[in-house]
Order: C-alpha cells, then sequence, then structure tokens
C-alpha cells in the first residue's frame, strides 16, 4: 500500500526494477577442488533451490565437522550456485547490476563465464555490473556463484554457508542514483521544523548529460510534506554528487514509542522524463552523549535496555527470513528491549529495516577482530586488505536508517591488550602496513610513535567518520583500564566495557569526561525448565575461562544462579546499570540462545546457554525479570513448575512489578509475603514440596493486582498446538511458528516430558524447521520429529506461495494426534 501511495504522489514512471532473484538457483555441495564457473558444465542434475539458504543447517549435529562445536558441529565444504535466467531485448541499453545482501564466505561470482569478483568477508553485502556480458531475447545468462566454507575454524560461533541473505537483480537508466547513493542527514530540528539534508550520488554511463534531481519528503500517508529541484550536469562515464536542503514543518519525531517514518523520494529527469526513482528512509530524530547522565534520544534521557544478538534464526540456521527476524524483534520488544547490537559483524538489510519500523535502536557492528586473529581461518586474514572496503561499504548501506545510533569498529579485538605486540611504527611504516596513510593525520604522531593498535583504531574511526560524522563510535572491550590501546588511542566516542560490572561505578573518575556503555554483559548460562537448587548457591562455570570443564549432564540452572567466571547474574548487572546515570545503557550477552559456542560444554552441546530467550524462540525465565523491570506492563511469574518429589526441599521465585508485595500459597495455606527491596528483583520461599496447587498474588496497597497459579502435573494426556499467526500470505516465505505442549488431561504442562513428537502437513505449506531449545539435541534441524524439551517443542511450518490452508499434524506414541490449521491468504 505504502509503495502506491509513493507512485502516486511521484506520478512518473521510473526505469529502475529491482527483482527478487531468489528462485530456481542450481546448487551443489563438494568437499572437492572443481571449477563449475564454465557456462558449458552440465547442472541439470544439481538440486533445484530458492534462496536464501544455508547449506550447513540441513546437516545432523555431529563433532567430527572441524568447526566444532564453537561452530555449531556443523559442516562448511564448498558450495557452488548457478542461475539461468534470460532477459527482454527491451533491456538493452539498461544498466543491470546484481545485488547480494550476503554470501557466507569468501564468494566468488561469474556471468557467463566473465569473472566479476570476489568477496571474503561473509557479512557484507555487495553488487557487480551485469551489463557488458549479457545476453538478451532467446540466449540464456548463466550467473555462477562459488561460496566457499571449507577452511575451518574461521568463526567462534555458527555462521551458516552459502547465498544465506536476499539477492536482488537491479536494472537501471544508464544515468540513476549509485548503489547506496543517498545520504540523508537532519542538522537541525526543533519541533516547529527540521532541516533536512540530501546528497545524491548519480552515476552517469553515458555521455555527459544536463539533469534535473527533483527530492521529495513524503510523510506515512503518503502526503509531500517538502520538495526541491536541481540542475546538475554530470560528466560521462563519472559518478557525482549533488546536496540539497529542505524542510519539513512541524516534523512528526522518530521515537521508541512512536517510530514515525518518512520517505525520501529521489528523482532524475532527463530530456523531461524521470529516468530514475529511488527511496531513502528518514526518521526525524536527536541523539546526545552526555559523560554525566548518559544517551538522550530527542533530548529524553533514555536507558539503552539492549540485548547482543547474532545472526541465526535457530532451526533456520543462517538463511534470512522476515518473519523469522520480525518475531525475534517482537519477543525481544515484549520484554522490554529496546536497542540490538548487532554482534559481530554487519546485520542483514532486513534488521535494520525491521528495528525501523517497530522503534529498536542498533548499535551496528563490524568486525570481531582485526589483524590478530582468533580463529585459524577468520577474517584476519584478510583484515589488511579488506577493511576500508567492507567497513565503508557498510557504513554507505546502513547510514539512512533511523534506527542505527551508534557504529561499533570491533569486539574484544587482541590489539586491545597492553601484551599483544604494541609496537610502534612512524607514519611511513604504517603507510605500508595498512596501505591506509590518507586516513592518518602525521600529527598523531607527533614527536612519539605510535602504537600500531592506536593506529588502527584511528584508520577505522576515520574511516567512519568519513562515511558518516553523525553518529558516535565505539568498540566492545573486555580489556577495561585505560592502559587499553583502543582506549588510549582517543579515537572512541563511547567506551565500550564488556563485562567487569565491578568497573562500572568507578568510570567517571578513571575515565574523566568519556561516555560509557556496557556492550556486553552478564553471560548467564540456563536451560529451559532445569532448576539447580539451592538456589541461592552460585554455580560459575566453568571455575576458570583457560580450564576444561564438564559435567555428567549439560546442563544450566534457570535460576538466576549460574553464569560464566567473566560474567555475572542478570540482577548483579541491572543493578549496576540501573543505579549509576553515567552508564548510558548495557547489552546483555544474549537476547536469544544462538547455535555454536555451547559454553561451558563441548559435545554433545551445539548450541549455547547464555540467551534469555531459547533457540526455539520460548523465553526462560529470567525474560520476565527484566520485562517486571523495563517495560509498564503488569508482571507475576513464578517457577519452577510443581512436579518434584514428595519432601524435597524446593526453591520457589516470583518476578514481579506495579505491586508491594507477593504472598504465596500451597494448597490454599499462606507460605508468607515477600517484598523486594531497591537492590533486588525478585522474592523467594524454601518449601516442602507436596503435590498440589501453587498460588501467587501480588498486591498494591493491599489491593490485588495479579494472581498465577501452577499445578502438579500429571501424566502427558494430549499434545497442544498452538501457532503464533493463524493466517500468513501466500508469499512462498511467511512462516507460522507453532509452539508445541505436552500436557496432561486437565491441560497442565507436563516440565518433564520428553516425547518424541512426529509432525506432517498437508495443503500449502511444508516444514520449514523444528526445534525444542535443548543444547544437546543431535538431531538436524530440519527433521520433521523433535523430542519435547522441558515439555515444549516448536515446529515451523511455510507456505509454498499458494493460497488456501496448511494443515499440521503432530503424532507422538500414546498420545491422541493433534490438529491445527493455518490460513494462507
Amino acid at each position: 500500500m505504502f509503495c502506491l501511495l509513493l507512485l502516486a504522489c511521484t506520478n512518473e514512471k521510473s526505469e529502475r526494477e529491482k527483482i527478487s532473484f531468489n528462485k530456481d538457483w542450481q546448487f551443489f555441495l563438494t568437499d572437492d577442488t572443481i571449477d563449475a564457473s564454465n557456462p558449458a558444465l552440465d547442472d541439470s542434475g544439481w538440486r533445484t533451490l530458492n534462496l536464501p539458504h544455508d547449506w550447513s543447517i540441513e546437516a545432523d549435529f555431529n563433532p567430527k565437522y572441524p568447526a566444532r562445536t564453537g561452530g555449531g558441529a556443523l559442516p562448511g565444504g564448498n558450495g557452488w550456485y548457478r542461475k539461468h535466467f534470460k532477459l527482454p531485448e527491451s533491456d538493452k541499453g539498461k544498466m543491470v547490476y546484481i545485488d547480494f545482501d550476503g554470501v557466507y564466505r569468501n564468494s566468488t561470482v561469474w556471468l557467463n563465464g566473465h569473472l566479476l569478483g570476489n568477496r571474503p568477508n561473509g557479512y557484507i553485502s555487495f553488487r557487480y555490473d551485469l551489463t557488458p556480458h549479457l545476453k538478451y531475447g532467446k540466449e540464456e545468462n548463466i550467473l555462477v556463484v562459488h561460496a566457499d566454507n571449507s577452511e575451518q575454524p574461521n568463526s567462534r560461533w555458527y555462521s551458516g554457508s552459502g547465498i544465506y541473505r536476499n539477492v536482488w537483480l537491479v536494472k537501471t537508466h544508464p544515468i540513476h542514483v549509485d548503489l547506496w547513493g543517498t545520504y540523508v542527514t537532519t542538522p537541525v530540528i526543533t519541533d516547529a521544523k527540521a532541516s533536512v539534508s540530501i546528497e545524491t550520488t548519480i552515476r552517469n554511463n553515458q555521455e555527459e548529460a544536463t539533469i534535473e534531481i527533483v527530492n521529495k519528503i513524503v510523510d506515512a500517508s503518503g502526503k509531500i510534506v517538502a520538495e526541491a529541484r536541481k540542475e546538475a550536469k554530470v560528466a560521462a562515464k563519472a559518478t557525482q554528487t549533488v546536496s540539497e536542503l529542505l524542510e519539513v514543518s512541524n516534523p512528526q519525531r522518530w521515537t521508541l514509542e512512536d517510530p514515525y517514518l518518512y520517505t525520501v523520494v529521489t528523482e532524475i529527469i532527463s530530456n523531461k522524463q524521470t529516468v530514475d526513482s529511488y527511496q531513502t528512509p528518514l526518521g526525524i530524530r536527536t541523539l546526545r552523549w552526555d559523560p554525566a547522565t548518559g544517551f538522550y534520544l530527542n533530548e529524553k534521557a533514555t536507558k539503552i535496555l539492549g540485548v547482543c544478538m547474532h545472526h541465526d534464526l535457530g532451526c533456520l540456521g543462517a538463511a534470512i527470513n522476515y518473519r523469522a527476524l520480525t518475531r525475534q524483534v517482537e519477543i525481544l520488544k515484549e520484554m522490554g528491549v529496546n536497542s540490538i547490537r548487532t554482534s559481530h559483524n554487519p546485520p542483514t538489510p532486513e534488521l535494520l529495516e525491521i528495528c525501523d519500523r517497530m522503534g529498536i535502536l542498533v548499535q551496528d557492528e563490524s568486525f570481531d577482530m582485526w589483524r590478530r586473529r582468533k580463529s585459524r581461518f577468520d577474517y584476519a586474514r584478510s583484515f589488511d586488505e579488506w577493511h576500508e572496503k567492507d567497513l565503508t561499504d557498510q557504513i554507505l548501506r546502513d547510514r539512512n536508517h533511523p534506527s542505527v545510533f551508534m557504529w561499533s569498529i570491533g569486539n574484544e579485538v587482541l590489539e586491545q591488550w597492553t601484551h599483544a605486540n604494541a609496537d610502534t611504527l612512524s607514519l611511513q611504516q604504517a603507510n605500508l602496513i595498512l596501505n591506509a596513510g590518507h586516513h592518518i593525520d602525521p600529527a598523531l604522531l607527533q614527536d612519539t610513535a605510535m602504537s600500531v593498535q592506536s593506529l588502527i583504531t584511528h584508520t577505522l574511526a576515520s574511516i567512519a567518520r568519513k562515511a558518516d560524522p553523525t553518529r558516535v563510535i565505539t568498540a566492545g572491550c573486555n580489556e577495561v583500564s585505560p592502559g587499553n590501546h583502543l582506549f588510549r588511542s582517543e579515537a572512541l566516542d563511547v567506551y565500550g566495557f564488556n563485562y567487569h560490572h565491578q568497573d562500572f561505578a568507578p568510570f567517571p573518575k578513571v575515565f574523566p569526561g568519556k561516555v560509557l556503555i556496557v556492550s556486553e554483559s552478564t553471560s548467564g548460562l540456563m536451560s529451559r525448565g532445569i532448576y539447580e537448587m539451592p538456589s541461592d548457591q552460585m554455580y560459575i562455570r566453568p571455575d576458570r575461562w583457560d580450564r576444561p570443564f564438564d559435567l555428567p549432564e549439560h546442563i544450566c540452572s534457570s535460576y538466576d544462579n549460574c553464569h560464566v567466571p567473566w560474567g555475572s547474574t542478570h540482577e548483579e548487572t541491572w543493578r549496576e546499570v540501573k543505579k549509576y546515570s553515567h552508564i548510558s545503557g548495557m547489552y546483555v550477552w544474549t537476547g536469544f540462545d544462538y547455535l555454536g559456542e555451547p559454553t561451558p560444554y563441548g559435545w554433545p552441546s551445539r548450541s549455547s546457554f547464555f540467551g534469555i530467550i531459547d533457540l526455539a524462540g520460548i523465553p526462560k525465565d529470567v525474560y520476565y525479570m527484566y520485562q517486571s523491570e523495563w517495560t509498564d506492563k503488569p508482571v507475576l511469574h513464578i517457577f519452577p513448575h510443581w512436579n518434584w518429589e514428595e519432601g524435597q526441599e524446593v526453591d520457589v521465585w516470583a518476578y514481579y512489578n506495579q505491586a508491594d508485595e507477593v504472598e504465596l500459597f500451597l494448597n490454599g495455606e499462606s507460605m508468607g509475603k515477600r517484598s523486594k527491596t531497591d537492590t533486588t528483583f525478585h522474592v523467594s520461599w524454601r518449601l516442602k514440596y507436596s503435590p498440589g496447587t501453587l498460588k501467587a498474588i501480588s498486591r498494591k496497597n493491599g489491593q490485588v493486582v495479579m494472581s498465577k497459579e501452577i499445578h502438579t502435573a500429571g501424566e502427558a494426556a494430549q499434545i497442544v498446538l498452538s501457532p503464533d499467526r493463524t493466517v500468513i500470505q501466500a508469499d512462498g516465505t511467511d512462516l507460522s511458528f507453532v509452539t508445541v505442549e505436552v500436557k496432561d488431561k486437565n491441560g497442565n504442562l507436563v516440565p518433564n516430558a520428553a516425547n518424541l513428537i512426529r509432525f506432517s502437513v498437508e495443503g500449502k505449506g511444508f516444514i520449514a524447521g523444528t526445534d525444542n531449545g535443548n543444547q544437546n539435541d543431535p538431531v538436524s534441524l530440519k527433521k520433521p520429529e523433535r523430542h519435547a524439551f522441558s515439555g515444549k517443542a516448536m515446529v515451523v511450518v511455510q507456505n509454498t506461495g499458494e493460497k488456501g490452508e496448511i494443515r499440521l499434524k503432530a503424532s507422538s506414541e500414546g498420545l491422541p494426534d493433534s490438529y491445527t490449521v493455518v490460513q494462507v491468504k
């Protein structure tokens, strides 16, 4: 609907077409070194599939793979993709580009046998010009992509493999807005008006031309609220940047509560014809940082309540899906999250679109390593050659998103340490090492030599500021002393502390005049529905980061009483962040569990225990602690379940808000009232277990606010299927996430149920994946069966692109079959 409004308001037809290029690719996976770039190669026996595609997620988990459990215990390899396509004769004279949002990793692309280029970075977006090598009419074109993820390990977490993000075919007039060719800023904002600066980079692939550039600012209803025109002469085979300044009266701000979006429509007129039309999102908002009082959005003090997120989508692997991403953000926002850190790489473009729309701030991160490697085959090998191109492209792509409020140029890079070969070098040596002399101000060296680490920090910060001087720059550091070379460089606007919650309070004294953000924190460890008692005993796992650790059973407690030695409980870190105004905010490690890095364990564990939400998207108990603190929603959450051994001592916790006290009842008898203090975020009771009913009542001023009950469950008697959406779009990609619960005859969740549940579908859909949140399940997440874990599982159904319905069936031995229907419209 919005696109139609924009087309109506422009009243012109553009030659630009952006076409999804995801369907009907041929795919072949091999461990051998082959060359499939030859157009004459017969690929008729290859597998046909649609993108985005992650080949690694299709396998069973196995420790034999060289990525090891840290990389998700899944395979890499060499993947070849071939796309056969034809273009009409009418496309002759146009420019035709192929845009890749991301290929993991070390991708090489050919068209009709012509090499187009190589891109080592698996997270960066890139474009190739197809025009010189295209065929038209009845002649067929063959586009070939090789993704080489054979050298393992190259990541500290699960990366996925292949063309895992979207691909676009873009057709334009020879005179057009260049790739990521607009830069929209708001230098002055008041309640009465906002000035909007628009820089447009025009690419001219023909002879010199005089053109007119028209910029229109369109509000959310489709109304033009500002317009400007400017004539420009563009040289032949060249680019030119043209600037215009517009004014919006009574601007509506982009806020977390109401993320209002305008759209800038840029048109190029040549010979009285509109030859190109290009759209850019615009959110009008101000950002300000204060060393004493933190962050301000639109001059409103705003504590950053964030989570770190890796890029996988659970059982879908790394393959991007818009609905799956939206669901993740919805679950996080419901918890009270207002910011996401894209740890530790550039995100898929769709995530930023979703955050723009939903009012979530984004810390947009670039690198997990610089020149010093963290794993044998990681990006450090490419850093010297590619850091400038990759960082520039990331910022050019993302700088117009109002959700992006800061850039992070690195995470825990080894260059931060005082003992990390802190060599010094001259400017001449720096130029030779980084080939980046044009970024380095000789005055920085003054009379003394600069360390390699400080030089790299300055180089990256300079690259970022050149592309976007409007946002602050940070880096996540787990060396938090003044000796940190990144801090000593003075190139960072905001100091990012990873962990070290005991160092938050003295920050203003140690770093006077500097701004602090907790860029990574906590690292609590939890298995959903598993509880280790007594709950006031702390389980530190491993006991030291550099020591092997194992237990007979690979579990962690869902009380907030288990964490890594460099981390803390969830309550400990939040207590510090909440208390001190100079702490601008925090990012919890992590929002969701993710594939790989199953700290503190090795095989058979294969995914993380860190998430507030499990891999299937089911919240763990601590989710409700944050919800009680970070939202205005009334919360009362009691746990654990109530199925134990008779007479066993069981700790019962409650998270709550908007109340003075919580009273707990066991089988109608009061177990006492409890109240939080200013520094505690839960209340608890220690009870002798007796089967029956736990009931909690929260009160304020003696009046009941909420009540919750937990019942002892009987034997498993039924499977309950609950789709998150019962109506989805017939677009071939939309999903419904169906929660699967094993319950007794009275509808109580059976908390220890581990039934094997088999799924099947009829109609206009298929099973895209299954999961249960169990970090130790070795079965491929693509298989249509799953054991329940702590009584629950998840099955994801995807539509085929046809309208109708999807009928999902769940079967388990000894239980009646269960059904649910999802409409596809």
